[in-house]
């Protein structure tokens, strides 16, 4: 390893860990902006972080070692998808079939997190759970189409060579737009976010994933918040290396997508100022949807 790609890690590693509480501030800032407020300051998400893990600890006798395993694994299985994806041109991790890996360590870490919440034995945390098992399993089928589709153009299975390849062929450009669509429901759809789910909200009938870590506080809390953000900066610039063309500088590559991920923010804050959330019989309606739209970029490639 030179002392460039030694470089390149490290960046790698110090985007991934300081950016995505960050979005947070902006999608809040966003819809303040949208409310005619002026919003909490953009670096309230860090705050709020260190003021739970500087809290003590508190948990029930009735719950496992899985209670404490899920926001730990859920933060790990986030970091190490996050190694698998180029940030500046270049990912830490990478080989052949990675994308794979990459896509079955959201699974593991939602696992675990569902696991956890029924570790309390609280019927409430049980209800949110089904609902998460039941609308990831819609969505995970749409982020292997996408994922097919760049393998497809790519003619690899790993998500540097997909990402960092070169520019996208002419005729390739409805299927990426199709596939760009379907992931960004996804990325809704997988960080709770409006019209799926509301991560403000405390209404017992609407809750999805708030109602899985109810029980969750301090230090516990905050890793599950952090691992949130991570995942949510993860699918953003998953979103953006597709849309943007190979810039052969890393550094420019760097720039590129923190735009492009910030852009999403805003997107995002647009979205939920914009929309009301959905009712529950409506969210695999447009969960199906994604998946049809991956579907159908994958149709349309073998033209």
């Amino acid at each position: 390893m030179n002392l460039h790609t030694l470089l390149l890690d490290v960046v790698h590693v110090a985007v991934l860990l300081l950016v995505p509480p960050f979005l947070l501030g902006v999608i809040n800032k966003t819809k303040a902006a949208f409310a005619g407020r002026v919003g909490p300051p953009y670096l309230q998400p860090y705050y709020d972080l260190v003021k739970l893990w500087r809290k003590g600890s508190v948990f029930s006798t009735s719950t496992s070692w899985v209670f404490k395993a899920g926001p730990v694994v859920g933060f790990a299985t986030a970091v190490l998808a996050g190694l698998l994806l180029p940030v500046a041109g270049h990912a830490p991790l990478s080989f052949e079939g990675d994308a794979i890996l990459f896509a079955y360590l959201f699974a593991l870490g939602r696992f675990f997190t569902v696991a956890a919440a029924l570790d309390t034995g609280s019927a409430f945390e049980g209800m949110g759970s089904a609902r998460e098992a039941t609308f990831s399993s819609l969505a995970e089928p749409a982020l292997f189409f996408g994922l097919l589709v760049l393998g497809r153009l790519a003619r690899s299975l790993s998500l540097e060579v997909m990402l960092t390849g070169g520019h996208w062929p002419p005729r390739s450009a409805a299927s990426l737009v199709l596939v760009m669509a379907a992931l960004f429901i996804v990325l809704l759809a997988e960080n709770s976010r409006i019209p799926f789910d509301d991560p403000n909200t405390h209404l017992e009938l609407t809750m999805i994933h708030e109602v899985m870590v109810l029980d969750h506080g301090g230090p516990a809390l905050g890793t599950i918040l952090y691992g949130a953000s991570l995942k949510l900066f993860i699918f953003a610039a998953l979103v953006v290396g597709i849309a943007l063309p190979d810039l052969g500088n890393p550094w420019m590559s760097l720039g590129a997508l923190l735009t492009g991920v910030l852009a999403v923010a805003v997107a995002i804050g647009v979205v939920e100022s914009l929309m009301a959330r959905l009712r529950l019989v409506h969210v695999p309606s447009l969960l199906i949807a994604a998946c049809l739209l991956s579907g159908f970029g994958i149709v349309l490639l073998a033209r």
